[in-house]
């Protein structure tokens, strides 16, 4: 497969893309994360998704630790060409390191935000 499309991304200077992962059943809106072209190219071969670690420098294979792989179902691309949508079937029903099943979970009411969401699973079983 050529990688011309790679190059159709308008990377950050940082040679990274936001990638908003949506549960292709529901349409709930998981998770915002980041890739490179690495990253990417891989998930395109893999079938699953695939991120790039800011905090940790490194790819990472979202449910490499968790077990919460998130099968990817379709990928477009959005009209500026500088984001990502993923949508995916994501296995354990958590895409939240919190062990919920997404990441926007607190909720602006008044001037606090509150957690609105269960958690699912303690993450301290999660990651060991």
């Amino acid at each position: 497969m050529s990688e011309n499309w790679l190059d159709e991304i308008k990377w950050t200077e940082d040679g990274l893309v936001p990638v908003i992962a949506q549960e292709a059943a529901s349409g709930q809106v998981l998770m915002l994360a980041w890739m490179n072209r690495e990253a990417l190219a891989l998930t395109v071969q893999e079938g699953r998704a695939i991120y790039w670690s800011r905090s940790r420098q490194k790819l990472w294979r979202k449910g490499e630790e968790s077990g919460h792989v998130q099968l990817v179902k379709d990928i477009r691309l959005d009209c500026d060409n500088d984001v990502i949508l993923l949508q995916v079937e994501q296995q354990g029903g958590i895409a939240c390191h919190t062990g919920r099943h997404h990441c926007f979970y607190k909720q602006l009411q008044g001037d606090r935000w509150v957690a609105v969401e269960p958690v699912l699973r303690d993450p301290d079983e999660i990651y060991k």
